[in-house]
């Protein structure tokens, strides 16, 4: 082995030794990736999501409350950041935030390596327009921007999943429009994200093949069902998968076409015994916020710790209650169903132990394109 191989190895076995300790005591670590929902409003009404069903009454932090929450030294040591919804783009003073995140770069997050923002697409001008502008601020900050579009199918499934009119071709002109933006700025990464759902469980090549096609990554998962993150409880009839269903996905995680090789092996064993084994580190080094302000240790499960308007954050997140949700993690019932991809890609660095036995198992040279493929370099010292 090399000597950055050998540094990589080295760190991922000290992660574990720290993990481990972690997880008997409950105590946790310091934020390395958080997920804001900065809005529950969307102009979209998916099939497999309730989120667009909260009243638009229902007040949601302002920017300046963002701002105010990443200028915590809580986040000095932290790597990603998520930008999620509802509809990201809905938000006028989108632009405001990066303009804070950008200033606070000098200060306590000079850790920060990149921000992701998924989206569905559909406000194709704004957001090109927007893009170009945050891009254009993240420049000189070394901070990659990993856009995040949905996409369920290609073409009139897509429409009928997300429940708006010409869903594909909004999303495939944002999706051309964002490459021409790659070309002038190399810190803009580009990918899908798909849900698969009964009614798209076929289409799954054609996606992977338009990806391909147009030097996308993509997160390809099935459906996740929780009274939590999509509110969607009620749907769970709906989109239960069939056996033939079932069938076709482990037909394609197994395929050339599924990049993501350690998530596609958990997926299939998944799919086969009906239950997800793979580390998890909500808690220790993750959690999300509701637009609310609601902090939750994981986004999929519903017991939330406080508003971060009311407590500081530091305060919630080493809390009696949030020490005893972290004892817990991986015991969850919704911990036995989980198929979220990223909060995979939180766990594998962090616990260590996995990543180091996928790195004697696979060798070098793959570990190495798969850890690469992960975006996982931001997370070594």
């Amino acid at each position: 082995m090399t000597d950055s191989i050998l540094h990589l190895a080295g760190q991922l076995f000290k992660n574990g030794l720290r993990f481990q300790y972690l997880k008997r005591t409950g105590k946790p670590g310091r934020p390395q990736a958080v997920s804001i929902e900065i809005t529950h409003h969307c102009i979209a009404k998916c099939v497999m999501c309730n989120i667009w069903k909260i009243p638009r009454e229902v007040p949601i932090l302002s920017i300046a409350d963002w701002i105010r929450l990443l200028a915590s030294d809580f986040f000095s040591d932290l790597r990603e950041l998520d930008v999620t919804g509802g509809e990201p783009f809905l938000r006028k003073d989108l632009l405001d935030l990066f303009i804070g995140i950008c200033e606070l770069k000098q200060s306590n997050l000079k850790t920060l390596k990149s921000i992701a923002v998924t989206t569905n697409g559909f406000l194709t001008s704004r957001v090109l327009e927007y893009t170009e502008k945050i891009l254009q601020r993240l420049g000189d900050k070394h901070i990659d921007l990993v856009m995040v579009c949905a996409m369920d199918a290609i073409g009139e499934i897509h429409e009928k999943i997300r429940n708006y009119k010409d869903a594909w071709l909004r999303v495939n002109k944002t999706i051309e429009g964002l490459k021409r933006l790659r070309e002038k700025f190399p810190n803009l990464i580009i990918g899908l994200k798909t849900t698969i759902l009964p009614v798209n469980v076929g289409e799954l090549e054609d996606i992977a093949q338009y990806a391909d096609s147009h030097g996308l990554f993509t997160i390809i998962s099935p459906c996740i069902i929780t009274k939590a993150r999509y509110l969607n409880y009620d749907h769970a009839d709906d989109l239960a998968f069939t056996r033939e269903d079932i069938g076709k996905m482990i037909s394609f995680y197994k395929s050339q076409r599924f990049r993501w090789s350690y998530h596609g092996d958990k997926l299939v064993q998944y799919l086969k015994t009906g239950t997800m084994r793979k580390p998890c580190s909500c808690g220790f080094n993750y959690f999300f916020v509701r637009s609310t302000g609601e902090l939750y240790l994981c986004p999929l499960i519903d017991v939330g710790l406080g508003n971060i308007k009311d407590i500081p954050v530091r305060d919630l997140f080493f809390s009696e209650r949030a020490s005893h949700i972290r004892l817990k993690i991986g015991r969850y019932p919704e911990c036995k169903q989980c198929t979220e991809p990223g909060l995979e890609r939180y766990a594998l660095f962090y616990e260590g132990f996995t990543y180091f036995s996928l790195l004697l198992k696979m060798g070098r040279k793959k570990f190495l394109q798969l850890h690469h493929h992960l975006g996982l370099d931001k997370y070594l010292n």
